[in-house]
């Protein structure tokens, strides 16, 4: 089987299929987004319309059920590993990678949940029974059983929100699966748990690895369903890591390939677990210039949008305009950063029809998390 894949008319057809993809995804995304209003100028968070929420779900739509070209990011343990995505991974295979096809499939959730009757909702709503269904999710527990740190943590991230998602979803199909993902969720907090101990050290990349964003989330889902275990352990972790910080070089980001923001990320978590009053003293010393009316920051400029690792930087302005709405949206002492926000998603937004499959597969949810969180 595997041979087959480096035949020339099968590799060909496979990317014809990729080429259609994005012909698909520009036509459709281009009308909606060339109205799309981006009011940048305003301390007014960004809204989305159901026509551009539409159009922003043909991206998980396109890719949840394309295979190949895939990311495995494996260890091979035996012969046993030498089998599609598709057999490893059979809920989540598609977007290129399995976090890409988790948060593709929070997209659909998200989408679907804040606009019922969504062009494309029956399509969505028919991969997701197909995709979570205990038998499928119980082969990612098995996998994670002999490979503790797979896609850890930024996998792990996502799944927790896709379930956090779930549970938001009035709607009569996500008790089912709900249920059918709460293993793994239940899995993946006990890894969360056993591993937070041993990591003496935060990561403090622009990347997966950022300890700070695979504890965001994390953390939402702790709170959401009563995880006190998990909630604890996150609390004691990130203040360990993270309460001594002043001073964080924001002048020296974005590194060339970061799709999150270290420091901001970090305000993203810390807003979270500390109170109030403690969170307060605690960011005027780690980013003074947050409080300052005038506050601005560079938008990460992308120079080829064909290049998997450089347009992480569309990534990038997504992430910073969510974790700065976020902080204006708790504290209203911080509501100029709205402004720097929208700048960050009007600079991105516009490009999503541009982008080739190295963005496409994944850039949508970050898209859709800063404009609807």
């Amino acid at each position: 089987m595997l041979g087959m894949l480096f035949k020339p008319t099968v590799f060909g057809q496979y990317w014809l299929l990729l080429i259609k993809l994005r012909q698909l995804c520009i036509g459709l995304l281009l009308t909606a987004l060339s109205q799309f209003v981006i009011a940048d100028d305003s301390t007014s968070a960004m809204q989305l319309t159901q026509a551009e929420a539409a159009n922003l779900l043909q991206l998980p739509l396109a890719c949840a059920e394309v295979e190949y070209p895939n990311k495995l990011g494996q260890t091979l343990r035996g012969a046993e590993d030498l089998t599609s995505p598709k057999v490893l991974h059979p809920a989540f295979y598609g977007c290129f990678d399995w976090h890409s096809a988790v948060h593709g499939h929070w997209s659909m959730v998200r989408l679907l949940r804040a606009f019922p009757t969504i062009e494309g909702a029956d399509q969505a709503k028919q991969i997701l029974l197909r995709h979570l269904t205990a038998a499928n999710i119980a082969v990612d527990i098995a996998y994670l059983d002999n490979n503790p740190s797979w896609e850890r943590p930024y996998g792990w991230t996502w799944l927790l929100k896709l379930m956090s998602e779930l549970q938001q979803w009035q709607d009569p199909m996500a008790p089912q699966l709900l249920e059918a993902l709460k293993p793994l969720a239940a899995k993946i907090s006990a890894l969360y748990v056993d591993h937070l101990p041993k990591l003496v050290y935060p990561i403090r990349v622009g990347e997966h690895t950022n300890t700070a964003f695979g504890l965001t989330f994390a953390w939402d889902y702790a709170l959401q369903f009563g995880d006190t275990s998990l909630q604890g352990a996150i609390a004691q972790r990130a203040r360990d890591y993270y309460t001594a910080d002043v001073n964080c070089p924001l002048s020296w980001e974005p590194s060339g390939y970061d799709f999150l923001s270290p420091c901001l990320q970090e305000v993203d978590l810390m807003r979270r677990v500390l109170p109030q009053a403690q969170f307060l003293s605690w960011v005027k010393g780690f980013l003074p210039s947050l409080a300052q009316a005038d506050f601005d920051l560079a938008v990460g400029r992308v120079s080829d949008r064909t290049d998997g690792k450089l347009v992480h930087l569309d990534g990038l302005n997504f992430s910073r305009a969510w974790a700065l709405r976020g902080l204006a949206e708790q504290y209203s002492e911080f509501s100029h950063l709205r402004l720097a926000a929208n700048k960050h998603i009007a600079y991105s937004l516009p490009n999503l029809v541009d982008d080739s499959y190295e963005g496409g597969h994944w850039l949508g949810s970050f898209a859709i998390y800063a404009l609807l969180p």
